[in-house]
């Protein structure tokens, strides 16, 4: 321990001191800058991923519930007891039936396929977040057996329907005349309009009353399933495989009850997304070992450089590993201030780039994210610490990774053949 002050002391000269080689000093000062450039890049990249990830998360569970429960064959006909019985469950703040099936709509010219689906206004604010996103009316404008219809923007406009006007809505399953089986026509009044921001459902779905859903589709008092909101979204899945066997086991044991979350419903986008964040971690965490590893030029200029120093020190009693960690503090300095550097500006580019791109927009007259290309024209930002903390850790390793051979060799320099020649 009383070598420790020494070679901390030595090794911060080094780090520090004019060298007679210039080209030295600027392949340490090039590899500090080129792991302060890596690590912010990460650390901005990461939180844009996550802003990403995050934002497109809220808009899909603006309108997916966080977990659904659901009968065979999309029918649930004890529903009122299945929602007394989650609304008891821990962690469960709401629920809300609903009914869903597929239905054709059709305006003056134009025709949709789309979702239908069944709700309860009041009960439907609660468990998902649709009412934020209403672009005209509101879905309390959904009234029993007024048959009034709530259409997503981008259907309404394919349709080229507007707020008053009639749609009819045709469902698939036919009814039995003299002339044959036709499909079952209603004529509902658009009554709404909402934009989540993602084309699936701005698309393709389209919101009725569940009274009147329930007579379109002949459901009597069956619905297809019951929504739940859940007071952490991330414990879905656990909660789920608590509710399914509580469900199938106790209450019935046909095992009549599918227990789904919202992860299993958009499991590929979102592991798409996670595979995402993993591939350019890995690609940005190559240009910090690029950099790192620029130290071991700098390090084995620096111990070529220094060979009659370290001669004098191995003649005044200084051991093997103490040469050895002189130079591994040497490198470990200039990949700790490139890493700290790195960390501070990529901290403050991600705290504060949903400001900064938008000035460079302005500035520039550009647009980087296209609003009739992209689901989101904003780039948001995220800052998890805990990546922070992961992308430091990894580019210190990558640079105490680089010093070991470098500093190895310096320790291994026999003092009489390095004073030979001095």
């Amino acid at each position: 321990m009383k070598s420790l002050p020494f070679e901390l002391f030595v090794g911060w000269r080094y780090t520090r001191a004019k060298r007679k080689n210039h080209f030295i000093s600027f392949i340490s000062l090039t590899s500090m800058i080129g792991i302060a450039l890596g690590v912010a890049a990460l650390i901005v990249v990461l939180s844009v991923m996550n802003g990403f990830q995050k934002e497109l998360r809220t808009r899909i569970l603006g309108v997916a519930s966080h977990l659904e429960i659901t009968g065979s064959n999309n029918q649930l006909a004890d529903w009122q007891r299945v929602a007394e019985f989650s609304v008891k469950q821990p962690h469960v703040l709401a629920s809300a039936p609903y009914i869903t099936a597929q239905g054709m709509l059709s305006y003056d010219q134009g025709v949709q396929g789309a979702i239908i689906r069944g709700v309860v206004p009041d009960a439907e604010d609660k468990v998902a977040d649709l009412g934020k996103h209403m672009k005209a009316g509101s879905l309390n404008d959904l009234r029993a057996g007024e048959f009034g219809i709530v259409l997503g923007a981008d259907l309404a406009y394919a349709l080229g329907a507007q707020i008053g006007d009639k749609v009819v809505v045709m469902a698939p399953q036919g009814q039995f005349t003299p002339t044959g089986v036709v499909p079952r026509l209603k004529q509902f009044t658009l009554v709404g309009l909402f934009q989540i921001g993602m084309y699936e459902y701005d698309a393709g779905l389209a919101l009725i009353h569940i009274d009147d859903a329930a007579k379109l589709y002949r459901m009597g008092q069956n619905v297809s399933g019951v929504r739940l909101k859940l007071n952490d979204l991330f414990d879905a899945p656990t909660i789920a495989a608590v509710m399914s066997a509580q469900l199938n086991n106790a209450s019935n044991p046909d095992g009549n009850y599918f227990v789904t979350d919202w992860t299993r419903q958009h499991a590929n986008f979102f592991r798409a997304v996670q595979m995402e964040k993993r591939v350019m971690f890995i690609i940005l965490t190559l240009i910090v070992a690029v950099a790192a590893f620029n130290i071991v030029s700098t390090l084995v200029m620096a111990v070529t450089d220094k060979r009659a120093d370290i001669a004098i020190m191995r003649t005044f009693g200084a051991s093997p590993g103490s040469i050895m960690r002189i130079f591994m503090v040497q490198g470990a300095l200039i990949g700790v201030i490139g890493t700290v550097l790195g960390a501070f500006f990529g901290i403050l580019l991600a705290l504060n780039i949903e400001t900064i791109i938008p000035f460079i927009e302005r500035l520039f007259q550009v647009q980087f994210l296209a609003k009739d290309v992209y689901y989101i024209s904003d780039l948001p930002s995220d800052l998890v610490w805990s990546d922070v903390s992961t992308i430091v850790m990894t580019s210190f390793f990558l640079s105490l990774l680089a010093t070991i051979y470098p500093s190895y060799k310096a320790s291994k320099i026999n003092p009489a053949d390095a004073l030979r020649y001095e």
